[in-house]
């Protein structure tokens, strides 16, 4: 039996995050709902704007699989993280909170000088998420951050889309694909984004190469991966890429494909406070339902259910203490 039923790579960010208003991106300049790259400079700039006008709402370690993972910790998986904080305060303090959810990683007191990433986290009165993301060092992620022994002792791994946006950091994300093919542990991938799908579109098929066994996206990035404004033509293309699959649908619910057959997931009704962490959260409880015997229709319902708490909440992920009462949808 493997030690892990997950082993995550991905970017590991400090988020900040902030209520604003719309005008806020106008007058910035800042493409409301997706995630962008920005510079040290530009951060300091908007964070010091940011705090003067509306004030800091919340500080967590981060990023798209790291949520992921911590959900499906909190679920009762046992689980591993590879990323990559330098030997800063924000560091610390990343590494302190992975520790803190039960989440094994790679970090240690020998973490490299430099400053670690974060992410600007700005969600507006329609709950939309909006972020500006400085990699700092998580840019080095590199094949040496890597455990080979923790990975191959896992049931899974599970691969960021967003590693796509770095050199280093996609080959690291190739390398556990295929160390995980070598030694039988079965391969799942997010898109994380929009942005991936539409900007680094080659790069992310490097990253699933011939194909993967689980796939995450929702039904804008699967559009843009299959270059098509049809959704059952996006399916059709999306099964040439995994064995399986789940789609989110945003309060439509969600479609997941189990290999021989197509389940509808329900929308579970809320009121929307913040989308950050949805699709995080969706593939969190996914992961944590299949590693412990239940099917892929199960593992919608409890999906669906832990995103649609996130959504109704300020934050990226839920308190630890909130998983135990979902688990009733199974």
């Amino acid at each position: 039996m493997a030690k892990y039923h997950i082993y995550g790579i991905g970017n590991a960010l400090v988020d900040k995050e902030f209520e604003v208003e719309d005008s806020f991106f106008s007058d910035l300049n800042i493409e409301k709902g997706m995630m962008t790259l920005i510079e040290e400079d530009q951060l300091a700039e908007r964070l010091q704007t940011l705090n003067e006008r509306f004030g800091l709402k919340k500080r967590a370690c981060g990023g798209s699989a790291a949520n992921t993972i911590i959900g499906a910790s909190y679920f009762g998986a046992n689980t591993f993280y590879t990323c990559n904080v330098a030997n800063d305060e924000a560091g610390d303090f990343y590494m302190q909170d992975m520790a803190a959810a039960g989440v094994d990683t790679n970090l240690g007191p020998d973490r490299d000088a430099g400053v670690t990433g974060k992410c600007l986290v700005m969600v507006t009165p329609d709950a939309e998420r909006t972020m500006n993301t400085y990699l700092g060092i998580t840019t080095n992620l590199e094949q040496k951050h890597i455990d080979e022994d923790a990975l191959k002792n896992s049931e899974y791994v599970y691969i960021e889309g967003y590693l796509v946006t770095s050199d280093s950091s996609r080959a690291a994300a190739i390398k556990v694909r295929k160390l995980a093919e070598a030694n039988g542990v079965k391969t799942a991938l997010t898109i994380s984004d929009p942005a991936m799908a539409q900007f680094f579109n080659q790069g992310v098929k490097e990253m699933i190469g011939d194909g993967v066994d689980l796939l995450f996206c929702n039904e804008e990035e699967a559009k843009l991966l299959a270059d098509t404004n049809n959704l059952d033509d996006a399916i059709a293309y999306i099964r040439t890429l995994a064995k399986t699959f789940a789609i989110t649908l945003g309060a439509k619910g969600a479609i997941a494909f189990d290999g021989e057959k197509m389940h509808e997931i329900a929308g579970n009704k809320v009121t929307a406070v913040d989308s950050n962490g949805a699709g995080d959260m969706f593939a969190g409880a996914f992961m944590y339902a299949i590693t412990h015997g239940h099917d892929f229709a199960a593992a919608g319902r409890l999906a669906s259910a832990a995103a649609a708490k996130v959504v109704s909440q300020f934050g990226p992920r839920l308190d630890a203490e909130q998983h135990a009462p979902l688990k009733s949808e199974l």
